[in-house]
């Protein structure tokens, strides 16, 4: 749900009733993972998506009933032999969909839903867990957890649900997980058992790009499309402009090691170095590489990068290091243009990321979809 924080927030400003329906769990090839919601208000406008299209036109209904009755339901949608071509996932896939009435006659739900849907909205960290299977009187009751473990909402009678499920929501908000979680009715491990779904909502992961050239305006306006916050960093202010980079969330005018030994970084960060200048690369990589981020790229020929990897050597850096650096950035896409490189470089973070090969899915025996973390179980009852 808070993957459309964005539309639902100014819904929930707006006033307007609405339910919305999201993926608690996923088995086989499915095209969205745990979290991905589609939501439906009273006069019938639809925002999101469960299913890349499989079965939209049934969960919308799904939505139109829980806004006239009030009723929170888990549905299940697969596929098998017999019913192929009806309404199903024909990739082979099962997800299981939670819908839940969000309406301003439900005060308790509705508050702690808009909390967390303003939170995410405005790029703030929390996770907001809800229960998907159990008493029928507990499904749909949600839990909001912030990062210093203050808590909004609850989730049953028993008091240690609450603090179970908030030490658990923490650890997934840290790790920036989503995902379902199953837990004893009073918060042991035993018990009439609950399955809660878990959705953490954290800042959205930075792309800094090096060097203020053409092809790192291209590379901003790709890195905004995949939902980075973006910083370009250049010594040079005559290039390091706002004229010339209006996408960029931030720019700023520093030698590029000097300004990456003093901003914030983590395992989400990914480091786009298009300097290509051995004075401004070989200090910069020498740091970057040494830091607990994502991905680091350097632009350049391959005579370019084995001459920085020497210099690299001289100053340092050992050889498990130099294993980090993708160089020259990109996948082999036959680019020239600074769109086509631009590409080229998102194409190597997603796979990167995502634990993708970068091969040709044609013909090819490996999995459309990747998760590289451990996949979330599939509940076995629904309602």
């Amino acid at each position: 749900m808070l993957d459309i924080a964005d539309e639902l927030n100014r819904w929930v400003e707006q006033g307007r009733d609405f339910a919305v329906a999201t993926v608690v769990a996923v088995g086989g090839s499915a095209p969205r993972q745990p979290g991905a919601a589609l939501a439906v208000d009273s006069e019938g406008t639809a925002i999101g998506s469960v299913s890349g299209g499989c079965v939209e036109g049934a969960v919308y209904e799904l939505c139109r009933e829980a806004l006239q009755d009030g009723r929170t339901v888990l549905e299940r949608f697969g596929y098998s032999d017999d019913d192929a071509f009806a309404v199903g996932l024909t990739c082979g896939g099962v997800i299981d969909i939670l819908v839940t009435p969000v309406r301003a006659a439900d005060e308790a739900v509705r508050g702690v839903l808009a909390t967390a849907l303003g939170a995410a909205a405005t790029g703030e960290a929390a996770a907001l867990a809800r229960i998907v299977s159990g008493p029928a009187a507990l499904r749909g009751r949600a839990l909001l957890v912030r990062p210093d473990g203050l808590t909004e909402g609850g989730l049953g009678a028993h008091p240690e649900l609450d603090r179970t499920v908030t030490a658990e929501a923490l650890a997934y908000l840290d790790a920036g997980r989503t995902a379902t979680l199953e837990i004893g009715e009073q918060g042991s491990r035993c018990g009439a058992p609950l399955t809660l779904l878990v959705e953490s909502s954290v800042p959205a992961p930075r792309m800094i790009v090096f060097g203020a050239i053409d092809f790192a305006s291209a590379l901003v306006r790709m890195g905004k499309f995949l939902g980075y916050h973006v910083t370009v960093c250049d010594a040079r202010p005559v290039f390091a402009t706002a004229a010339r980079f209006p996408d960029a969330d931030e720019i700023v005018v520093e030698w590029p090691h000097t300004y990456l030994e003093r901003t914030d970084v983590d395992a989400r960060t990914v480091l786009c170095v298009l300097t290509h200048d051995a004075k401004f690369d070989v200090p910069l990589l020498r740091l970057a590489l040494r830091l607990p981020v994502a991905y680091v790229g350097a632009m350049g020929s391959r005579r370019t990068h084995l001459d920085r990897n020497e210099r690299l050597r001289e100053v340092g850096v050992t050889e498990l290091e130099l294993a980090r650096l993708r160089s020259p950035i990109g996948l082999d896409l036959g680019a020239r243009t600074p769109e086509e490189v631009a590409l080229s470089i998102a194409s190597e973070i997603v796979a990167h990321r995502r634990g993708g090969s970068g091969v040709s899915l044609t013909g090819a025996h490996t999995p459309i979809h990747h998760e590289p973390a451990p996949a979330a179980h599939r509940i076995d009852s629904v309602a």
